[in-house]
């Protein structure tokens, strides 16, 4: 009994190692299979139940003082719909069982039909993830207490043991989930938008942050055109819009520009189906799927910066937020390992491994000389793999002065983010530089992405940059600008969501056409 309650206590502290020591101790026979699985059982039940009640006794009172019962109503109905998949789900994800259970007390849900469910997964992962470690134990007997590490030891050299690409692309499928930096954006802005809604309804206005920027439509909220905004920016490359392939050759010729040249959407976010062209056949390729209105710019060489900049309307000079480093990763080749072997060892690329092999220029299983270096993306976007840190250290008074400079030239812009190239470090502390695109009020402060900055920090950042959106609106509205309504947002939202889903349906005929055999 006392082996059955320090196993059960023990998961307290760490669910999984506490199965894979049991599993070790039974397979040593130290301790019966139906005991220790009961017993890993009982605690992380136990566990799941707790964490269940601290959503509904601590969270709920909280949550009511900010969100409407309805808004409560719909998100409950939504969990119980879908309870046992969710509950499930999490179960086998690293680090979603704690928000997911908390969540499932938090709102109103029934706790009879949640504790089944709990009872479910539980059955489901703890005999599995104990007899595994049981089974494994008894590849070494007499392993005595020694627990997982003796277990590792012994993972390494079982048969059973997964090659080496296996196990770092696991490796890489757990950090994605672990680091906050790689997670999906709805998971991450879920703090964000319930701190947006308290901004809303502190200032009486759910929306006054589309008054940040008067000069860009919903103020650079959502569907703003990057033509329109680019048309009234100083420090721009040499660019235009086309609507054909033709237009392109066109632009160039009388430009007399080379390749590469930028490719993207008129309207888009997030990197979302820019292209660098090097040869016509990239052209073609690009307007095979383009928006109706693609812009065309010259491709500027350099390092690539996001600087972060806001000025409240009765200020006379604005301040820099942020200032953002932008590497594009990349392998080094030793002579003997292939391109997909460099990325899986790569600490980091690791975690994008499929992404990054799936774009190359060349075959993944080239090996490249020794001292060569392969490129692994060339956009500076954080979701098409590009390494972001923190470069608030290049802030000086000329690239403030020069950053304030562009922004006050453009009517009506008071918050958001230049994306900027420039020849060096020290050409853009001198305030060299050439804007690429502006971001209106959804841009980021982007050196939050900095592996190195923990998530408490970054929700820090994120709350800190609404704030003051929502700060310049109101300044905004009491000199006249109206922001725009609920309604009117949410319509704005919607024509843009179903624009962007026939452009994606429109690229998966296209794909689809290019697979078929040439004689079909």
């Amino acid at each position: 009994m006392t082996q059955f309650l320090l196993i059960a206590a023990a998961t307290f502290a760490s669910e999984d190692l506490t199965c894979i020591s049991t599993g070790v101790l039974i397979a040593a026979g130290k301790i019966g299979w139906i005991t220790g699985v009961l017993a890993c059982l009982v605690g992380i039940y136990v566990g799941d139940v707790l964490l269940y009640f601290a959503g509904r006794m601590i969270g709920r009172p909280i949550l009511r003082r900010f969100v409407a019962g309805q808004k409560l109503d719909r998100a409950s109905q939504w969990l119980v719909e879908r309870g046992a998949t969710v509950v499930v789900f999490s179960r086998f994800t690293p680090g979603l069982r704690l928000p997911t259970y908390v969540a499932a007390g938090l709102l109103k849900t029934r706790f009879w039909t949640f504790s089944l469910y709990f009872l479910a997964a539980a059955l489901l992962w703890t005999p599995a993830l104990v007899g595994a470690a049981a089974l494994l134990g008894k590849k070494l007997p007499h392993i005595g207490i020694a627990g997982p590490a003796v277990l590792l030891i012994l993972l390494q050299t079982s048969k059973l043991w997964p090659s080496w690409q296996t196990r770092r692309r696991l490796l890489g499928w757990i950090r994605r989930r672990t680091r906050w930096e790689f997670w999906p954006p709805w998971l991450a802005y879920i703090p964000v938008v319930s701190y947006i809604v308290y901004l809303g309804i502190k200032h009486r206005s759910l929306t006054l942050f589309t008054a940040a920027n008067p000069g860009i439509p919903s103020g650079g909220f959502v569907g703003e055109s990057k033509s329109a905004i680019l048309s009234r920016l100083m420090r721009v490359p040499e660019w235009t819009t086309a609507a054909h392939p033709e237009a392109v050759y066109d632009f160039m010729s009388r430009r007399e520009l080379s390749y590469p040249v930028v490719l993207k959407p008129d309207v888009g976010e997030r990197g979302s189906r820019v292209v660098i062209a090097h040869q016509a056949a990239d052209v073609l390729a690009y307007f095979e799927t383009a928006a109706p209105k693609t812009i065309v710019q010259k491709y500027v060489a350099g390092m690539e910066f996001g600087v972060f900049y806001h000025r409240h309307p009765a200020e006379p000079e604005g301040r820099i937020f942020s200032i953002t480093e932008k590497h594009l990763p990349a392998v080094v080749g030793d002579g003997a390992s292939t391109i997909r072997e460099l990325v899986l060892r790569d600490e980091r690329a690791v975690c994008l491994a499929d992404r990054y092999l799936s774009r190359l220029k060349r075959p993944a299983d080239d090996v490249p000389k020794a001292g060569e270096s392969v490129s692994l993306a060339e956009l500076g976007s954080h979701c098409r793999g590009a390494i972001f840190l923190d470069g608030a250290r290049l802030e000086t008074a000329a690239l403030r002065s020069a950053v304030d400079a562009v922004a006050r030239k453009f009517a009506g812009f008071y918050f958001g983010r230049f994306d900027v190239r420039s020849e060096s470090i020290e050409a853009l502390q001198r305030g060299e530089f050439q804007i690429l695109e502006l971001n209106g009020v959804t841009a980021e402060a982007t050196h939050i992405y900095d592996p190195s900055v923990g998530l408490l920090e970054a929700y820090r950042v994120l709350f800190r940059q609404w704030r003051i959106a929502f700060e310049i609106g109101a300044s905004n509205r009491q000199v006249g600008t109206e922001p725009m309504t609920v309604r009117e947002l949410v319509r704005l939202i919607r024509r843009v969501k179903g624009h962007r889903t026939e452009l994606h349906s429109i690229a998966r005929a296209a794909a689809s056409i290019q697979q078929l055999p040439a004689n079909s």
